[in-house]
């Protein structure tokens, strides 16, 4: 009996070390994921994350604070930066990925470039939007008047750099420019100093050489800010 009393007092650091350690782990784990939860709070979709610890043991910390390196974000494969204050100070890095499951737009069949986009040309898909380009699409309304730049393939998700507004006003073209308010509507007609696509802010100049801006609309005309 009095051999298994010494073991246990022998053994007894080291389990506590072990459980210390355990336990420490665990707070470093859920320190890094509840400050993705917070980074990741307004992202369009559901944020799952999962963190890796290194394999060798973080030393103990009081207070535990974890960080983004300068430029990185919480999106996809992230390093997580963990750091102690006090007196003896360490910094450490963890591995985690956070995936956003939300929506984006695919092409439901091929568009030739030059081709205007219309609702029936897209479909709504669900998946990870941290494996897409940050640019993909998820707002149909976001298409309006828009145009393929090059050819897009069916099943291919819709990309910003893909699209291009369609031009509705061309360089010294005579346009109208239309300007408006409670209950009254002025117009008068200018020559346009650039090309323009919906959407655009164009200028454009009046006989009488005003210089007027405004935004180019579907029609071709130019609308200035009330």
């Amino acid at each position: 009996m009095m051999d298994k009393t010494r073991l246990f007092l022998r053994c007894l650091p080291l389990a506590l070390a072990a459980v210390a350690c355990t336990a420490a782990a665990g707070d470093a784990q859920e320190t890094v994921r509840q400050f993705l939860q917070e980074q990741t709070a307004g992202l369009p979709g559901r944020a799952s994350i999962r963190v890796t610890m290194p394999a060798s043991a973080l030393p103990p910390c009081d207070a535990l604070e974890a960080f983004l390196p300068n430029g990185a974000s919480a999106w996809g494969r992230v390093s997580v930066g963990l750091r102690c204050p006090g007196e003896r100070p360490w910094t450490r890095y963890v591995q985690a990925h956070v995936a956003v499951e939300g929506r984006y737009l695919v092409a439901t069949r091929a568009i030739d470039a030059g081709q205007a986009l219309g609702a029936g040309d897209v479909a709504a898909r669900t998946g990870d939007l941290t494996a897409l380009p940050k640019s993909v699409l998820a707002d149909p309304a976001e298409l309006k008047g828009m145009v393929a730049v090059n050819r897009v393939a069916a099943g291919a998700p819709l990309r910003r750099e893909q699209l291009r507004g369609t031009v509705v006003i061309q360089q010294g073209q005579t346009v109208q420019v239309i300007a408006g308010g409670p209950g009254f509507t002025v117009s008068t007609e200018a020559r346009a100093l650039t090309r323009a696509e919906i959407g655009a802010l164009v200028q454009a100049k009046t006989r009488d050489g005003r210089l007027l801006s405004g935004v180019a609309d579907e029609e071709g005309q130019i609308r200035m800010a009330q």
